[in-house]
């Protein structure tokens, strides 16, 4: 295989893992939430708080993306 053809393959390949790293974050926050929702009885509110902070990982993850792919 070309090496040019290697190195797209590697790009292609963490691109398209980036939605699912984005998602599994976000769904993390959320189930993490629920479940210390229910533990503790606080519903929505510990939801709500690590929804939150699933979506800023989300967005971190988003951000050294970017980052990785300007040092290319």
């Amino acid at each position: 295989m070309k090496k040019e053809t290697r190195i797209w393959m590697r790009e292609l390949a963490f691109y398209s893992s980036l939605g699912f790293s984005v998602s599994l974050s976000i769904f993390i926050g959320l189930g993490i939430g629920v479940y210390l929702d229910k533990r503790f009885g606080t519903a929505p509110w510990l939801m709500l708080v690590f929804l939150g902070l699933g979506i800023a990982a989300g967005y971190r993850n988003i951000g050294l993306a970017i980052k990785k792919s300007r040092k290319l």
